[in-house]
């Protein structure tokens, strides 16, 4: 078991050294989100499973606090109601979930943030469409090779360097507190 957790601890320091490559594309998600919070506009964030519960856990810090006491920031997690969910997932079906959600709320100037280990999940690509179509700003957190399509519809992309799903969701997590941590900076220091 020892052998297997070391195992474990240096399969993600190595992910962690390959994310030294996308450190221009996390400094040009925060400059998104700093300017888009600094003029008034929201942060949007959705993925499905753990990138929802990532997506609910950056709106928190946004909204709350991270690491200063300072005032709530406008940011969402489209993951948390769930009778909008299922009533939109019911009606125009699941890969709608987000984008019908954009479609009443995201206004140009906002920022969206979509979250997919696979860089494919079809409800995270649209979301990240409509959000384009209406003027928003996006990002997508993403892991090794994602679909093509997703450069299309996004403005900044941050590749995590493997397609393990765990070590994906770890340097997910890690990315949002840097994130938080550079807005809370440029906005309240």
């Amino acid at each position: 078991m020892r052998q297997k957790i070391v195992s474990l601890l240096e399969e993600h320091i190595s992910v962690l050294e390959g994310l030294r490559d996308d450190v221009a594309a996390i400094e040009d998600a925060a400059q998104l989100m700093i300017e888009a919070l600094r003029d008034g506009g929201a942060v949007y964030l959705f993925g499905n499973g753990g990138s929802a519960a990532d997506a609910q856990h950056i709106a928190a810090e946004l909204q709350g606090r991270f690491t200063l006491n300072r005032p709530a920031l406008r940011a969402f997690a489209l993951t948390t109601n769930t009778s909008t969910i299922t009533a939109i997932a019911n009606d125009y079906g699941y890969e709608r979930v987000f984008s019908r959600q954009l479609e009443g709320m995201v206004r140009s100037g906002d920022v969206v943030v979509g979250i997919s280990t696979s860089g494919a999940s079809p409800n995270v690509l649209q979301g990240l469409a409509t959000a384009r179509r209406f003027g928003a700003k996006t990002i997508a957190l993403v892991g090794k090779n994602p679909a093509n399509v997703l450069f299309n519809a996004c403005d900044v992309v941050i590749s995590v360097p493997s397609s393990i799903t765990a070590r994906v969701q770890e340097c997910h997590i890690l990315i949002g507190h840097i994130l938080c941590e550079l807005v809370e900076k440029a906005l309240f220091s």
